[in-house]
């Protein structure tokens, strides 16, 4: 899977650079998420500009991690497509993680 992490003031922020968050790739980032929250990460926002598609499979392994991070700290996502958005909503994940339009946004909101 190919990711770019880097730290923006205390929060990581990963950048996942695939088109899809499906089957075939959903046990991998479940697992990259894991090992985040495991190493210490507590403030994670994932930048998804450039996914195009994500199915149930992805979704799950964005509640395993949230489950994983529990109180210990939040799970942000940044730079959806209007399509990614309307899935979230639809699916009630909005509730679940928070969306912003930038990173810059989301990486503030979670120091807040």
């Amino acid at each position: 899977m190919d990711v770019l992490d880097l730290h923006q003031e205390g929060v990581l922020v990963l950048e996942i650079r695939e088109p899809r968050l499906e089957a075939r790739n959903a046990p991998e980032f479940r697992a990259l998420l894991v090992q985040r929250i495991e190493q210490g990460d507590e403030l994670i926002v994932l930048d998804m500009a450039q996914i195009e598609f994500i199915d149930s499979s992805a979704l799950g392994a964005l509640i395993g991690a949230i489950k994983k991070m529990g109180p210990l700290g939040s799970i942000a996502i940044a730079r959806i497509s209007p399509t990614l958005e309307r899935l979230l909503k639809l699916t009630r994940m909005d509730k679940v993680f928070p969306i912003h339009s930038t990173v810059e946004e989301a990486v503030e909101k979670l120091k807040a």
